[in-house]
Parts: C-alpha cells; sequence; structure tokens
C-alpha cells in the first residue's frame, strides 16, 4: 500500500509517497481504508519540525501527516464491537480524548502530530478512536469533520451560545465558516472578517449578518464595536492569535468569552497586553479541537440541521503537494480536500 510521509524538518520536499507494508489489525482495531482527506492550518507547520506549544509531534521521524480523513472499514478485531466491516466512519483528533477534560497523556494521542495520521491507503484506529460519519455525507464531506468542524462546534458551546447573542469570526477558512453555519443555527447574529470583499459576499450567502474588511479597516474591532452600539460581541472565535488578540479583547463585550484557537498571524512570544482582558472579566478560552463525544454530538446537530461543509477545492491522492501549496496560499474559502478520484 502507498502511504505519505513527511522524512525530516525541511518543508514541502519532505512530503513523500512511500510503498509501505499493510498495517497489523490488532483484537481492539479496525482497518479502515480511506477515502478522502482535509488539511488544516496545522498540517502546514508539520513538514516544518511541528506545531507550536503543546502539539506534541512524533519524535522519529518519518511521520504520516494529516489528522483529518474518512473511510470505509474492510476489517475488524476480534473484541471489536462499535463497528463492523462497511461502515463508514472518519477517525478522531485525539485518539485517546473520548469524553470530560483533556489531559496531559490525551494530548499525545493527537493524529498527524504526536502520532502518525491518515493519509495513507489504509489506517489502523483502536475502535475507541473513530465515529460514524452523518447519514448522507460524501467520505470527502466526513473527512472535513475531526478538526475544524469539532473546534467551531466546542467554541460555541462551551460558551453556552444562545440564540440572539452576537459571534465574531475571524477570516473565512475551515474553522470561522463551520462556526458561522453552527451560529446561525442557534440563532446567533454573525460578524465576520475578511481581506477579501469576494470572500465576504459568500459569507453573506452562508448567513453571516455584517461583514467586515480588515484591509479597508484596519482597525477592525472599532467597526465591531459600532455594529453592536458599543457593546461587544458574545464570543470572538479567535484564529488570529497574537497579531489580532488584542482587537478581539476589545471586540468582546464586558463579562464576554474570546475562544483561543489559532496562530496564524503571529507567534505566542509576541504577548498582546492582557490587561483588557482583566478590566473587562474576559474569559479567555483555549480551545483544542474536542473529544470524540464533542464529535458525536457535532454530528447529531449537522444531520438534524442539514448542515453541509463548504468544500472549496479538491485534490487527488497524488495532488497531495499541490493541496498544501493550496493551503499556504489563504486563497481558499472553507476547506480543502484530497479524494480517491474513484470514490463518490
Amino acid at each position: 500500500m502507498q502511504s505519505y510521509q513527511i522524512t525530516g524538518p525541511t518543508g514541502l520536499d519532505a512530503l513523500t509517497l512511500s510503498d509501505v507494508k499493510e498495517p497489523q489489525v490488532g483484537p481492539s482495531d479496525v482497518l479502515v481504508e480511506m477515502k478522502a482527506w482535509s488539511l488544516n492550518y496545522r498540517d502546514l507547520a508539520m513538514p516544518h519540525g511541528g506545531y507550536i506549544g503543546n502539539d506534541k509531534v512524533k519524535t522519529n521521524p518519518p511521520l504520516v501527516p494529516l489528522s483529518d480523513g474518512a473511510g470505509e472499514v474492510v476489517a475488524v478485531g476480534d473484541a471489536v464491537t462499535r463497528f463492523k466491516v462497511g461502515d463508514r466512519v472518519a477517525g478522531i483528533f485525539f485518539q485517546r480524548w473520548l469524553g470530560g477534560e483533556l489531559t496531559g497523556e490525551q494530548i499525545g494521542s493527537a493524529l498527524g502530530g504526536a502520532i502518525d495520521g491518515v493519509l495513507a491507503d489504509r489506517v489502523v484506529f483502536h475502535e475507541e478512536g473513530c465515529v460514524s460519519i452523518p447519514n448522507g455525507f460524501s467520505y470527502e464531506q466526513a473527512a472535513t469533520l475531526p478538526c475544524a468542524a469539532v473546534t467551531a462546534w466546542q467554541a460555541l458551546t462551551l460558551g453556552n451560545l444562545k440564540a440572539g447573542q452576537t459571534v465574531l469570526l475571524l477570516g473565512t477558512g475551515g474553522v470561522s465558516i463551520f462556526a458561522l453555519q453552527f451560529a446561525k443555527t442557534f440563532g446567533a447574529r454573525v460578524i465576520i472578517t475578511s481581506s477579501s470583499d469576494e470572500k465576504l459576499e459568500r459569507a453573506k450567502q452562508l448567513g453571516a449578518d455584517e461583514t467586515i474588511n480588515y484591509k479597508q479597516l484596519p482597525e477592525w474591532q472599532e467597526r465591531v464595536l459600532e455594529l453592536t452600539g458599543g457593546v461587544g460581541v458574545d464570543n470572538v472565535i479567535e484564529v488570529g492569535g497574537a497579531g489580532t488578540l488584542e482587537r478581539s479583547f476589545t471586540s468582546a463585550r464586558v463579562s464576554g468569552r474570546v475562544s483561543l484557537i489559532g496562530v496564524l498571524t503571529g507567534q505566542p512570544d509576541n504577548n498582546p497586553s492582557p490587561m483588557m482582558a482583566l478590566f473587562k472579566r474576559l474569559t479567555l478560552q483555549g480551545i483544542y479541537v474536542g473529544s470524540r463525544d464533542m464529535f458525536e454530538a457535532m454530528n447529531l446537530a449537522i444531520e438534524q440541521n442539514r448542515i453541509e461543509p463548504i468544500i472549496d477545492r479538491t485534490f487527488g491522492f497524488e495532488e497531495a503537494r499541490a493541496a498544501y501549496e493550496y493551503l499556504q496560499s489563504g486563497a481558499h474559502f472553507g476547506k480543502i480536500t484530497i479524494t480517491r478520484t474513484d470514490v463518490a
């Protein structure tokens, strides 16, 4: 079988397609024939030596990349009870975070980082490390869910989002677009930013109530306050990091929430002042994907509300490097996927 591997911290040149041995199935394992995959910003960091902070990286290359993929169960171990051959499944991001609070030990089970990921013909998972994909979903749609969608879901549900509240979304990548779709399902008002008027128009078509072009309005937090009558928003889905965090603090209402997710605009050594968070009594919550319980709750909501992932562009399995390069360009709106050409 074939598998992509990252052979060292040398950038995309380290991404290689290799012939490898078929994985062995243990008593509690399922063997999944992978049909589709999706990319996240985190995946760009792995060929350069890893992500920051506690996103642990496998210490002995090669590393099989990507956390997000979906496929069909083609074999099961003798002790497996959750799945059977023919089931359609996706792996969960943290293979050992099933429910409750995240622990340090569970952080070491992140696919495509601490342990091998899923960009291969076939992957073995422990049966506890998979979920059934939503009814009616294609494999390509299901492949978008494990990281970005679960991240957006946790950011909104952990803050107990209610109808009539206002959410601020930064950018139009995978997390932000899923958050837009989920927030509108909750009945929330959504403000979204982008440097592209074309992307903002697409966001409006998905239900965004207000849009801000941050290239035209660099002090976009002032516009957020105008749009909320000087009050601020209930929850900021903060994917920018150090470069946007102070503006997000300003954009949040007193006793509001900032859900810290990404590092798109700066590294944590460029620390913004925390004083605004103190004086406004903000809750700053780190969001690190989510548990299997969250994934399954989200899938139920997706089915009931007929939410469909927004896929910007699809690449073939042999075009994985081009998919990485397209993600790196920042031109996408929603998710970038990789799929088998013979899979619906």
